[in-house]
């Protein structure tokens, strides 16, 4: 994550934590803190019928290690910046686990193998019989 201070709240029992999610992506993923403040989250969902909102919740429940009844999105339902509200975990807490899950690296890609070059097949051509 980046060096810059996330802007958590303090919620009733929980956290409130404001969210830029970016629908569509290629994977899922907490990407950082931007400089607005926002924890900035990719889903491969799309923003429709509420799939990128799920896909939110669950990449921040398995990220914080808590039941996705544990979160619901307060604000922004329909817009990509949005607010979370997470109960039973206070701000450090949750600035404290999410910095843990940048902290580890990522796990290496095996490097990809090298397609064969196929023969080209040589194009028959069909010859006219002269008369």
């Amino acid at each position: 994550m980046s060096e810059h201070k996330s802007q958590f709240g303090q919620g009733t029992g929980g956290a409130a934590l404001p969210v830029k999610v970016v629908p569509r992506a290629s994977k899922n993923e907490i990407v950082g803190v931007g400089t607005d403040g926002a924890l900035k989250i990719r889903v491969t969902a799309p923003p429709v019928e509420g799939a990128a909102n799920e896909a939110v919740i669950e990449l921040l429940a398995d990220a914080l290690g808590l039941p996705k009844s544990n979160f619901d999105i307060v604000a922004g339902l329909t817009n990509t910046n949005k607010l979370v509200s997470i109960i039973g975990m206070s701000p450090a807490q949750v600035d404290e686990k999410l910095r843990q899950k940048a902290a580890k690296p990522a796990k290496a890609k095996k490097p990809a193998k090298a397609a064969k070059a196929k023969p080209k097949a040589k194009a028959k051509t069909a010859k006219k019989k002269k008369k």
